[in-house]
């Protein structure tokens, strides 16, 4: 891969790890104090993994110095420090690409700070690669909720998107539909080079599912699947950074187009029942009507979270997560309308939408 500027080894000199080693993660990280030590340890411990290469994008908290004081413990542990980001590039697509121009071995795993690899998983997406010939393997991470507001919004997020990545579609060789979750994106580094990297996905918001349409489409079988028992992340820890994320990238995922927002609002917005629940505060048939008809809302709601694998308690917050979800897609396709979206402290300019 040609050099790009702006990174250098923490420790001043070049690695000398041996070329035959299996795996290389890659874990961009930008103010991940609080999660970076997990996400290490957690590759460290994965046998097939030869190195890990951690990718400091110009954080202003501690994550350096956490991955540095890791170093002592895990000597395969490298880390890059990002000068600048080049123009017409989102900052984790650049920091992520200067980790490959530096990885070693020929399968090359990404996936976000937040993010803890379970024990096999490594070895389980090799199995899968194998078994398949898939060049990439991505698995989508089980999501951990803590708050009201990540059990109303993520759940229902995800049994959204459902509908518009569906595995068996993604994993068909005949089919043009491609998705990965950069959680856990594992592709084989001279696929990687043949498409051009994250080089060639340089602006998109969605490195993870331009990445694998850009594999399928030069012909490279890939994989995606559930990732519980494998991987798991708790992707937002407060309401601003959930709000700022699902923002960010909401509308490119039903598609990056006006009719696919005004059609998600239309579907899952209750619309009738609501309007029934208010003529009932005069007229008691439509409140019971409205009532019966919210009721087999929240029965559907209940088995999109047992499809995806959700706790059946999550049905609670059906209403909360509707009115979420509502709100943030309407956020994010003005975000986009407007060119830019805001994440991590910058300015990213995207496509203006329609």
């Amino acid at each position: 891969m040609p050099d790009l500027p702006g990174t250098h080894d923490s420790a001043g000199q070049a690695s000398n790890f041996p070329s035959e080693g299996r795996i290389t993660p890659i874990v961009p990280a930008r103010n991940e104090e609080q999660v970076i030590a997990t996400c290490v340890r957690s590759l460290a411990q994965q046998e097939e993994v030869a190195e890990i290469v951690v990718v400091n994008d110009q954080s202003t908290d501690h994550t350096a110095e956490v991955v540095r004081a890791l170093m002592a413990e895990i000597p395969q542990l490298r880390l890059l420090e990002v000068q600048k980001v080049p123009p017409g590039w989102v900052g984790k697509n650049h920091a992520v690409w200067l980790g490959a121009k530096d990885a070693r071995s020929p399968w090359l795993l990404f996936t976000d700070a937040d993010a803890e690899v379970l024990a096999g998983a490594a070895r389980r997406a090799l199995q899968l690669a194998k078994e398949t010939g898939a060049v990439l393997v991505s698995f989508s991470p089980e999501q951990m909720t803590r708050s009201w507001y990540e059990k109303s919004l993520i759940p229902f997020v995800y049994c959204r998107l459902a509908k518009y990545f569906s595995y068996e579609a993604v994993n068909d060789p005949h089919s043009k539909a491609a998705a990965a979750n950069g959680q856990f994106l594992m592709i084989r580094r001279d696929a990687y080079q043949a498409i051009g990297g994250h080089a060639s996905v340089a602006g998109d918001v969605l490195e993870d599912v331009a990445l694998a349409a850009r594999a399928k489409n030069a012909g490279y079988r890939i994989w995606f699947g559930a990732g519980r028992g494998l991987v798991r992340a708790r992707m937002y820890r407060s309401f601003t950074a959930m709000w700022e994320g699902w923002k960010k990238n909401l509308y490119l995922l039903i598609g990056a187009r006006r009719e696919a927002v005004y059609r998600e609002l239309l579907a899952v917005v209750p619309w009738i029942p609501f309007v029934l629940l208010v003529i009932g505060l005069r007229v008691p048939m439509a409140l019971i009507a409205g009532l019966g008809l919210l009721f087999a809302r929240h029965a559907a709601y209940g088995v999109a979270l047992a499809r995806n694998q959700y706790p059946g308690k999550y049905i609670l917050y059906y209403v909360p997560g509707v009115l979420l979800y509502a709100g943030v897609i309407w956020a994010s396709y003005r975000a986009h309308a407007h060119g830019t979206v805001d994440w991590k402290g910058r300015t990213v300019v995207v496509r203006a939408a329609e």
